[in-house]
């Protein structure tokens, strides 16, 4: 049987990414073969088409670390052939043939069953992004955090896990700061429920003190860098913070004062190696407590052709939202 996909070659220390018909021998020899119906884009799937030795050892190489599709072949005594089923992370797309492709053959141990209340479509609204924001969201109400707390903030906000991130709060009644670089989005961010919105540029700054004004009664980070540095001096008694980006930068400049004197929690939030029980209660949530009926308004559909563009787009730092992948 042939398939298409997306696939991005070395030649010379160029890389390239092209769409290739493949035979299903091209895929890995993993126990579950699944039809993708939907991928999305992430930035380590940019990374990967880019040539990072850092996520993607070896080429030709199909990326894409989210898939949602149905099972055609299986071993497995889990799962059944027709079942609706989503794999995201792992190693799928970082070197296991990943989502960017019409089918991927993954191991049983990567897949959950889609949950009855979200279609497949939906789940690659949120994606990895969407369960990284989870993830944090849910890190953080295990902590304690609620509304009456006071702000919280998300910081990366027009990036995929930011945009669900300030969804998720402002549904679950938080008053949110949504911290940006593009101020010229900020009706569209007070439309997805931000309260307030603020230039990134004024906390991308050495760190002023190592304890500041106290503002922020937790968040979710998705930039790291001296922004993080100083939404950590900022924090109230008993604060958390979620960290799961460092677009920003891989340093933080900070005291142990925050910690000591005000109780913060810093919780690091790595979506790909989460345990898959962890996961299958966020995508379960999703579904039914935290289910965001508008989740499609902000996402843009494009075909397996298009990849290639909005790939280089998001490398530029141009993508603003959700970029989801359809597939006859």
């Amino acid at each position: 049987m042939k398939y298409k996909a997306l696939v991005t070659t070395e030649d010379n220390k160029t890389f390239n990414n092209s769409v290739q018909v493949k035979s299903l021998d091209f895929l890995p020899d993993n126990n579950t073969l699944i039809k993708v119906k939907y991928s999305s884009l992430n930035y380590k799937d940019a990374l990967s088409a880019s040539g990072n030795k850092g996520v993607t050892r070896s080429y030709p190489h199909t990326p894409g670390i989210d898939a949602a599709g149905i099972i055609e072949e299986t071993s497995s005594k889990k799962y059944k052939k027709g079942d609706e089923v989503i794999v995201t992370g792992y190693d799928m797309g970082m070197n296991t043939f990943g989502g960017f492709g019409e089918f991927i053959k993954v191991p049983e141990e990567w897949i959950i069953k889609k949950p009855s209340n979200l279609s497949l479509s939906e789940s690659m609204a949120f994606g990895t992004a969407g369960l990284t924001a989870g993830l944090c969201l849910r890190k953080l109400l295990q902590h304690g955090l609620k509304p009456d707390d006071g702000k919280v903030f998300v910081s990366g906000v027009t990036g995929g896990v930011g945009i669900i991130s300030l969804m998720l709060f402002s549904k679950l009644g938080f008053e949110v700061t949504a911290i940006t670089g593009k101020m010229n989005e900020k009706d569209f961010l007070i439309d997805l429920g931000a309260n307030e919105v603020i230039d990134r540029n004024d906390l991308d700054v050495d760190l002023v003190s190592p304890l500041q004004k106290p503002i922020y009664s937790g968040g979710i980070d998705a930039v790291g860098g001296k922004i993080l540095s100083n939404l950590i001096c900022s924090t109230t008694q008993r604060a958390a913070i979620a960290c799961c980006g460092m677009v920003g930068g891989l340093s933080l400049d900070t005291s142990i004062f925050p910690f000591i004197l005000r109780g913060l929690s810093l919780f690091g939030i790595d979506s790909a190696e989460s345990l898959l029980e962890v996961k299958e209660e966020v995508w379960k949530s999703f579904s039914s407590d935290w289910k965001l009926e508008n989740i499609d308004q902000n996402i843009k559909n494009i075909s397996l052709d298009e990849l290639p563009t909005e790939i280089e787009k998001i490398l530029k730092g141009k993508q603003i939202g959700r970029v989801r992948v359809v597939y006859d």
